[in-house]
């Protein structure tokens, strides 16, 4: 059971700003956990078919919602289009900014100050990690820099909306910030292809309140934009206890693949699964083998010698067949 947080000013002022723009108290209510921080209890037995939430549209932070911004004239004068994931930040950092005049501060509010998504963390505790969890997170790292510095010249086009210097607020932290809050916490919500964005798939929403649900890979949840309904829905094929937390399932990933995306590691975890980098792989290969290099060029060409894994089922499919080409004799190959 969780601790209430229901009566915090800043989940009062939120639920407030919530029910000014449609939405209808539902029966989860913020709380502390132990195990997993900060989530939502519910307040009444749910049984597998229920509607958990409902989000109603005007409530829904997406690349809509930058365009009708101060920001919209600006996105749409600038060549090369910027990508729908680069509005969404440079609205998130703006609205910041903006501070008590921030149409959406009541939400701003609630959203993480810090994320600990590899991105985020020290390079001494990045290079703890094993050896393919730290090349992801290298990548990983490279990405964000690069979007930063080829954003750049955007974020000086929009000196005219600020009185301060637009270097000092688009900045390579509050770009991070902004990056890992649509990363860690939209939901998948389909638009239609603007012109004025790049051909990136515009797929993102930010979902006040409902993005407060937190992963198990123990439950399974129907998720989706209800065009009828004109919201947000999640609905549960899982039973949840009263007062206890409500969970949703971000996907069948491993732990690797949810520290990255998201920050955090699932206890007992059914999908975990090692990941055997190739180092570690042709360590093993007898070192007189003269067919080596071939084997190597083999599985490199077909995209072979990463993404290698044991799971609770033992090896993966992708991991036996590069062993066993390895394993092959000489007039085999």
């Amino acid at each position: 059971m969780g601790i209430n947080c229901s009566h915090k000013l800043k989940y009062i002022k939120l639920k407030k700003w919530l029910k000014s723009r449609g939405f209808e108290d539902s029966d989860l209510r913020p709380a502390q956990f132990w195990d997993t921080g900060r989530g939502l209890m519910t307040t009444k037995a749910l049984q597998a078919g229920d509607l958990v939430i409902s989000l109603p549209e005007k409530c829904i932070l997406t690349t809509g919602t930058v365009l009708s911004s101060g920001l919209g004239e600006y996105i749409m004068r600038w060549k090369p289009p910027v990508s729908p994931l680069i509005a969404l930040c440079t609205f998130l950092i703006a609205e910041k900014h903006a501070g008590e005049k921030s149409l959406w501060k009541p939400y701003l509010d609630v959203l993480p100050k810090t994320y600990t998504c590899p991105v985020c963390l020290e390079h001494d505790v990045v290079s703890l990690f094993p050896e393919p969890l730290r090349k992801k997170a290298q990548e990983q790292r490279t990405t964000v820099h690069e979007l930063y510095m080829s954003s750049k010249a955007f974020f000086s086009s929009l000196q005219p909306l600020f009185a301060e210097n637009t270097e000092t607020i688009f900045n390579y932290s509050a770009l991070q910030w902004a990056w890992c809050t649509i990363n860690t916490r939209t939901v998948y919500m389909k638009h239609s292809q603007r012109e004025c964005f790049s051909l990136e798939p515009d797929v993102y929403a930010l979902a006040p309140y409902l993005d407060l649900l937190n992963h198990s890979p123990n439950v399974q949840v129907k998720a989706a934009f209800n065009e009828q309904t004109r919201s947000y829905e999640i609905w549960t094929n899982s039973q949840c206890k009263k007062y206890k937390e409500v969970f949703i399932c971000y996907g069948p990933h491993d732990n690797q693949r949810l520290l990255l995306e998201y920050g955090f590691v699932a206890m007992n975890n059914p999908h975990s699964s090692v990941y055997v980098s190739s180092d570690t792989l042709l360590k093993y290969l007898p070192p007189l083998d003269k067919q080596r290099n071939a084997k190597i060029s083999i599985l490199k060409d077909h995209d072979f010698l990463g993404n290698l894994t044991f799971g609770w089922d033992g090896p993966s499919w992708r991991l036996l067949t590069a062993l066993k080409l390895l394993s092959l004799e000489a007039d085999e190959l």
